[in-house]
């Protein structure tokens, strides 16, 4: 997004307190879900079809790559359209942009073959750790120059098993074993301690993978079984439901409001904000569930004007909703009484320290904030906060939307200093607020 007439300076967005927001909506395919169907289309044999694809910068970036490892990819009137091949080094390194997804999975996947893939990305994904996933693939006998962070090459090919605890519940790494163990001889399992987003898990099923997943006292053991060939499908991508926490949110917050989110992904590992903001007394409701495609459900949620009242959100909830948190700190701030979140250190780790940016951009508009470790306190203000702030958002997509949110709702308008990499997860969130009567407009 570009201010007119002054080169390349970028311009950000300002949302200003007003009416209530009202009317039915659907947001955009599911992120985690469509790097997935791109990246398992590429693998599989035959044509996969996949309607509903995000077509942000991340997922483009996905599309990018899987065609530089040898597989075609197109877009119709219908959808996308996915040809799986064996793949092959490519002609140059491979950019994923800002895409953690994209480079983490395609790192695992790249390891099955006898190729070599340099791995590059912008100056924040360069900042973000990858050790995390090229541990696992060494000790299945990859070969990975460079790190703990991008730049880093994957030299692949000849992979063995591989018995590996998941210590970061992270369902990125867990993906990334689980697609390098594709093509490996041996067993290949994962432990987690703690349960993580299961989609690779899911789709692997869709696409004829036999995937053993078996709760325990001790955890949850994910195993790949005999039958690891990929066999092209149809995948139809929900809603995401971490996009869709954005109006539902607002929908709570503002005086009047009642707003339909149609056809959300359910998954119970993405449901945890759903959870919390009941919690908090929201006044939200599910319709019936309904299959899609990829092993998935989805469901329509209307939201209404709520009171919500502080509470204490526990560390085991936090890898189903480690996205929503900044979303769910502007709810927190609006509330009356503290709200405590536990379990938050992967949030240091993303676009950009998220912790830290949430606290100073609620301290910006008048809401006591504080860290302790990885928790996250915040004192609400029983209604609306004073707002008047301009956020520094550090390029990160999920800060600039939740601020925008906490605009909406303040006494004085919020500023956010960027909008361009909103496009990476939201394509077109500015318009879409703006049909439901958000004061949302260029800055």
């Amino acid at each position: 997004m570009l201010r007119q007439g002054s080169g390349s300076s970028l311009i950000g967005l300002c949302a200003s307190p007003g009416g209530s927001l009202f009317g039915e909506l659907t947001v955009p395919g599911d992120k985690s879900i469509s790097h997935r169907a791109l990246i398992l289309g590429a693998m599989a044999r035959g044509r996969t079809r996949v309607e509903g694809l995000l077509e942000s910068a991340d997922v483009l970036h996905t599309a990018a790559a899987v065609r530089a490892l040898g597989a075609s990819v197109r877009k119709d009137a219908n959808g996308w359209e996915v040809e799986g091949a064996t793949w092959r080094t490519p002609d140059g390194p491979i950019d994923c942009g800002n895409a953690g997804t994209c480079v983490r999975l395609l790192m695992g996947a790249t390891a099955g073959y006898p190729l070599t893939a340099a791995f590059t990305g912008d100056e924040s994904l360069s900042r973000r750790p990858m050790e995390r996933v090229a541990a696992p693939l060494r000790l299945m006998g990859a070969r990975i120059e460079g790190g703990p962070t991008l730049p880093m090459t994957v030299g692949g090919g000849a992979l063995w098993g591989l018995h590996f605890v998941n210590e970061a519940a992270s369902a990125q790494v867990k993906s990334a074993v689980l697609l390098a163990g594709l093509r490996a001889e041996g067993e290949v399992e994962v432990l987690e301690l703690r349960p993580s987003r299961d989609h690779s898990e899911r789709m692997l099923r869709s696409f004829g993978v036999d995937v053993d997943v078996r709760p325990g006292p001790n955890g949850t053991r994910v195993r790949l079984g005999a039958r690891r060939e990929l066999t092209a499908t149809d995948v139809r991508v929900p809603s995401d439901f971490s996009s869709a926490a954005f109006p539902l949110v607002a929908a709570l917050l503002l005086e009047g409001s009642s707003v339909r989110i149609r056809s959300v992904l359910t998954n119970p590992f993405r449901w945890g904000l759903f959870d919390t903001l009941a919690e908090m007394g929201a006044a939200i409701s599910v319709g019936e569930r309904r299959p899609t495609g990829g092993g998935e459900e989805v469901v329509d949620i209307d939201a209404r004007s709520s009171a919500l009242r502080g509470v204490e959100v526990p560390a085991d909830r936090a890898p189903s909703m480690i996205d929503e948190y900044p979303i769910l700190a502007v709810a927190a701030a609006c509330a009356e009484g503290t709200t405590t979140m536990r379990g938050l250190g992967e949030l240091r780790v993303k676009e950009s320290d998220r912790l830290t940016a949430i606290v100073t951009g609620l301290r910006a508009c008048g809401v006591e904030a504080a860290i302790d470790g990885d928790t996250l306190v915040v004192e609400g203000c029983g209604g609306p906060p004073a707002g008047g702030a301009r956020i520094d958002t550090h390029g990160d997509h999920r800060i600039a939307m939740a601020f925008l949110v906490l605009g909406l709702a303040a006494q004085r308008p919020v500023t956010v200093d960027r909008a361009e990499m909103i496009e990476t997860s939201f394509p077109g969130f500015a318009a879409l607020m703006r049909r439901l009567g958000a004061a949302i407009e260029p800055a």
